[in-house]
């Protein structure tokens, strides 16, 4: 029989804990604000990019398309967002923020980054950068494959 590493050694397990553990950290915050996870995932998105195609929406944000549509839809009778047909290939769905989706925005994202500056204080400005810059390296190596 194999002998597996320890279970506090597991790759996937620590990476769910410290999802959960983040994610812990942001979620009474963005309560606060009327909004979900996700909800805040796909605006920080829009806020970065105009007319963004719903399947590039999905792999930045990391929903799948089935949820994404119904949080699209939310967010489209509450205003945050409109979606337009692609003039250029109208089988496509091109979405950006409304008005009022950039003011929510901009309300949110200053309460976001103190919630940043309080992980820094935790462990460290130099410890965070690094820890981002190797997960993204890790995600970039294992998705090459």
């Amino acid at each position: 029989m194999t002998k597996l590493r320890n279970i506090d050694r597991s790759l996937p397990l620590q990476l769910l804990q410290a999802w959960k553990s983040a994610t812990n950290l942001f979620r009474p915050m963005l309560h606060s604000f009327d909004l979900t996870d996700q909800q805040w995932r796909i605006i920080r998105v829009l806020a970065s990019q105009e007319d963004i195609e719903t399947f590039k929406l999905s792999q930045l944000s990391m929903i799948p398309p089935p949820s994404l549509t119904r949080i699209l839809k939310n967010l489209e009778e509450i205003n945050l967002i409109k979606r337009d047909a692609d003039r250029n290939d109208q089988r496509k769905t091109l979405v950006n923020l409304t008005r009022l989706g950039r003011t929510k925005y901009e309300k949110v994202a200053p309460e976001s980054e103190k919630i940043y500056h309080l992980i820094e204080k935790k462990i460290g400005k130099q410890e965070l950068d690094n820890l981002l810059n190797q997960l993204v390296e890790l995600n970039r190596s294992l998705d090459n494959d």
